[in-house]
């Protein structure tokens, strides 16, 4: 068998169905549950040999690879990802030449940089011959972010614990969904919005396993079935957020909350013309994307090159 000298895998974004804070934990972090879903709009890692590990940045003009120029590669998941492989390996590993070509907003609760990292394991894992089981990589992964082992997975999934305790679920039917999101990274969002929940804003986490119940049975989510426990307090916590849900409202969209945000994403009908939207939302100074569910399989594809 050749030697594989180059791999690349897409690093898709995600929403989430529901995010529930049940509370804090005695480590510090809060207990959630969630309900994730990969969708397409996607980064890609492609490494391939080389003596170091190197890690080259590249996007459109002006987009978000511009917001991570300047930072030393240390700081960036995807080499950090790489760094923990090989010292999981315990030696006798080459480098590696990491190339991230970066679409998906950074800082906007889409999970790029996680999905970075886990694009990077799952991609330098069939490089390296090393084969570590998925539940492995995802356990590397957690080490980097509550999300990595979520992408390592894929597709519709429910978390547990810090969210990092993933089981897959069943892939939902292609849906279509419009992303809005605002152009100004915030600094520090994740623990303002942690910050700002109080007591009445915890939850029971029963809509992330009732959800869950349902995609087992072949039901699709809607906008019925959508939570966000930071959408309590987006308004205090993260105006910029509140206000790009304000341009869609006016849109006459249902937006909801991805992740922490400040993106939002919302469920498309059929039938719905998303040009005007698109449109209308880049105008009202936002980022806007038409995407797709993505299934699992979909989401963690490998492309090798003897």
């Amino acid at each position: 068998m050749n030697q594989l000298l180059k791999v690349s895998t897409l690093a898709p974004a995600k929403v989430n169905w529901t995010l529930e804070v049940l509370g804090r934990r005695s480590d510090g972090y809060h207990e959630v549950r969630t309900v994730l879903q990969t969708v397409g709009l996607c980064d890609r890692i492609t490494v391939s040999t080389a003596q170091e590990l190197e890690l080259v940045v590249r996007g459109p003009t002006g987009g978000p690879a511009a917001a991570l120029a300047g930072f030393p590669p240390s700081d960036n998941l995807a080499y950090r990802a790489a760094a923990l492989l090989r010292q999981r390996a315990r030696g006798g590993l080459a480098g590696a030449r990491i190339e991230l070509e970066k679409v998906i907003p950074v800082g906007a609760g889409l999970g790029g940089g996680s999905s970075d990292a886990a694009a990077a394991l799952r991609a330098l894992d069939r490089l390296w011959a090393l084969h570590l089981p998925a539940n492995e990589l995802a356990r590397l992964g957690a080490h980097l972010g509550t999300d990595v082992p979520f992408f390592l997975f894929g597709g519709t999934a429910l978390g547990l614990g810090r969210g990092d305790e993933v089981t897959p679920l069943p892939d939902v039917p292609p849906q279509r969904l419009l992303l809005a999101v605002p152009r100004r990274p915030v600094a520090g969002k994740t623990a303002a919005m942690y910050a700002s929940l109080r007591d009445e804003h915890f939850g029971s986490g029963e809509a992330s396993e009732r959800l869950a119940a349902a995609i087992r049975e072949g039901d699709i989510p809607g906008d019925g079935d959508v939570c966000n426990a930071f959408e309590a307090v987006v308004s205090e916590a993260l105006p910029e957020a509140a206000a790009a849900a304000e341009q869609c409202r006016a849109l006459g969209l249902r937006p909801h909350l991805a992740g922490s945000g400040p993106a939002h994403f919302v469920l498309l009908q059929a039938g719905t013309e998303s040009a005007p939207l698109l449109e209308a939302l880049s105008a009202a100074g936002l980022d806007a994307f038409e995407v797709m569910t993505m299934a699992a399989s979909a989401a963690t594809a490998i492309v090798e090159e003897p």
